[in-house]
């Protein structure tokens, strides 16, 4: 339903962080030229049409703008409709998805052509990264959570268990994606994807909003994805969240058409300190930090949202090299230090 209360994106403050991001979208005041704002005058005023939700455990928001009510709202209908059937393929918190099925029976001989998909595309990253991005981390995070959170299975020495994990069951190479058939080739393997799987949903309801004709909106299904400019003619505006000091904000950037994902193991820690957290470092089955925090823009929510993950773990001078494969890709890093890099496929600029 429509919303004028707010010429920008509705606020985000009542959200809790999840797992790699704590994003904010700020205002910008910005002018349009007398002209423009002249022509755009004969045209009906688009309205903000919202909807907010939970996708993949994470809550979000679709916000979009457009002149007829009844279009947006089954527009954004549609919208739920698909995020609906991509669950059913993606989501850990569903007995009945796919990568559920799969994850208990270690093949899954009917797989969707998006879950194969996403799984090869997973991969050839895994291979560009050395192995820093590896869907197949899903045996740590059992085992973290059965040690810290649910006290099923403390281990005496939590950081040796993990790597004798890590050893047996982590290996993106042990994954056999054919026609048809996603298997594990050693018992006991599983896979998340919840580092590109809600990228890749934030994409496929950015896509459908574009082929409906919308031409601004801001899709948050746990990553950014921008359509077009913010309707007074300005880029959408988009803060991202200070590790260090939460809800602080350390860098404001514009963004037209473009998606925006954020890592740091802060997002989901498993005790005070926030040395064990998350994201999984596949070679030694630790957390990984070597960094505070990994910004991707990109002009794919997938995309950023698998390249912040692998960066974050691979660190800083693996960067450059795995931008280079992925054209117009921008990192901004927040070292341990708290200092920051900005790179590019073709710089890198240290602040």
């Amino acid at each position: 339903m429509p919303d004028t209360t707010r010429s920008d994106l509705p606020a985000l403050s009542e959200r809790q962080p999840n797992r790699r991001r704590v994003l904010r979208v700020v205002a910008a005041a910005a002018g349009l030229p007398l002209a423009i704002a002249g022509l755009r005058a004969l045209a009906p005023k688009p309205e903000l049409h919202t909807w907010r939700g939970e996708v993949l455990g994470a809550l979000s928001e679709i916000s979009l703008w457009h002149s007829n009510a009844e279009f947006a709202r089954l527009t954004i209908l549609k919208a739920r409709l698909e995020i609906e059937r991509l669950e059913k393929i993606f989501s850990l918190y569903r007995s009945d998805s796919e990568i559920v099925r799969l994850n208990h029976a270690g093949k899954l001989a009917d797989a969707s052509a998006e879950l194969r998909s996403v799984v090869e595309t997973s991969q050839k990253l895994s291979q560009l990264s050395v192995g820093a991005f590896d869907i197949s981390v899903q045996p740590l995070w059992r085992l973290y959570e059965a040690h810290f959170w649910s006290h099923t299975d403390t281990r005496p020495d939590i950081a040796m268990r993990a790597r004798d994990v890590a050893r047996a069951l982590v290996d993106f190479r042990a994954i056999d994606s054919g026609s048809s058939t996603i298997a594990f080739a050693r018992p006991g393997m599983a896979i998340t994807l919840n580092s590109i799987a809600q990228g890749y949903i934030t994409d496929a309801v950015a896509d459908l909003l574009r082929n409906e004709g919308f031409e601004s909106a801001v899709v948050d299904l746990g990553e950014f994805r921008t359509l077009g400019h913010h309707p007074d003619g300005r880029p959408w505006r988009l803060g991202i969240g200070d590790p260090k000091n939460a809800p602080g904000v350390t860098n404001t950037i514009s963004l037209e058409d473009m998606a925006l994902a954020v890592s740091g193991g802060y997002g989901t820690t498993f005790e005070p300190t926030g040395h064990f957290h998350h994201i999984f470092d596949p070679h030694t089955g630790s957390s990984a930090n070597r960094l505070l925090q990994v910004a991707i823009i990109a002009p794919r929510a997938a995309t950023a949202d698998a390249l912040a993950t692998a960066i974050y773990v691979a660190g800083e001078a693996a960067a450059p090299r795995m931008l280079a494969a992925h054209p117009q890709t921008k990192a901004i890093l927040t070292r341990l230090d708290g200092s920051s890099a900005t790179i590019t496929e073709k710089s890198a600029v240290t602040a």
